[in-house]
């Protein structure tokens, strides 16, 4: 027969997964409506790289052969002011926050056609969080939340010399992770040193420690919690090297829901007895 420690420690575990699946259906709901069918987006949770222009892409319905007005309005949690406004057919940004102003545009030429995405130029490490795209036209009216992910990162460049293979990617943040793979993604032995700046950005050197091959394919993977690269560097000729590299967004990671969850699920915990 269960102790009753036994029964409330159970009982515990219980709620918790029970409040975590909660929790997670809240955070759906949360980010899945607002817009209800009239406003999309092809990635509610982008990546800018930092110094560089990103597009929050926002779009609607739009009312075939209609003259109506178009009223799009770009705000972002947490701060005063608007960051994008326009309607009457023209920018209006007389409550614009101060962070935002000479860096935002919307494709002003195909708003009325159900356009409208936000170029954010620029972008700084404090231009990330929540941000909200609502949208008045006469198809319809709604909003739909996105949030922007703040990095730094570049594909890396290869240098051969002899049989010896390096790697080095000039900017990366949050600091990331670096492994050296065969052809048949079995790991191999590498050394890598990261170098910051006084903007806290990495820069990665990385060396294959195993004799390279020529005609042989070796993959670096650099990786943090947003971002991943899978380079591809195959040996040619004497000392050629051809590559390849893709980049993978991992916004939407359970890694970074678990991060949200944490607190709550702390919070959970102290209130149990």
């Amino acid at each position: 027969m269960a102790s009753i420690g036994q029964i409330i420690f159970g009982s515990m575990i219980v709620l918790i997964f029970l409040m975590s699946g909660l929790i997670i259906l809240l955070l759906a709901i949360a980010f899945g409506a607002g817009g209800q069918g009239f406003l999309r987006t092809t990635t509610r949770s982008p990546v800018g790289n930092l110094g560089q222009d990103v597009v929050l892409d926002c779009s609607f319905s739009p009312k075939q052969n209609s003259k109506g007005d178009v009223s799009v309005t770009w705000e972002k949690v947490g701060i005063t002011g608007v960051v994008y406004r326009y309607q009457n057919q023209a920018p209006d940004l007389v409550d614009q926050n101060a962070e935002f102003k000479g860096r935002t545009q919307l494709f002003r030429n195909v708003v009325a056609s159900g356009n409208a995405s936000l170029l954010l130029q620029r972008v700084r490490e404090q231009d990330q969080g929540m941000y909200q795209c609502s949208v008045s036209a006469p198809s319809g009216r709604g909003s739909i939340n996105i949030h922007l992910w703040v990095a730094a990162f570049s594909a890396p460049e290869f240098k051969r010399t002899g049989s010896s293979l390096t790697a080095e990617a000039q900017r990366w943040f949050p600091k990331p992770n670096v492994a050296w793979e065969d052809h048949a993604g079995h790991a191999l032995n590498g050394s890598t040193k990261f170098f910051n700046n006084s903007a806290g950005i990495f820069r990665v050197e990385s060396n294959l420690l195993e004799p390279a091959n020529r005609d042989d394919t070796y993959t670096l993977v650099i990786s943090n919690p947003l971002i991943r690269t899978v380079s591809m560097a195959t040996l040619t000729g004497e000392s050629g090297v051809s590559v390849k590299t893709d980049f993978t967004f991992n916004t939407a990671s359970p890694r970074l829901l678990s991060l949200s969850l944490v607190p709550a699920l702390l919070s959970l915990c102290l209130l149990l007895p």
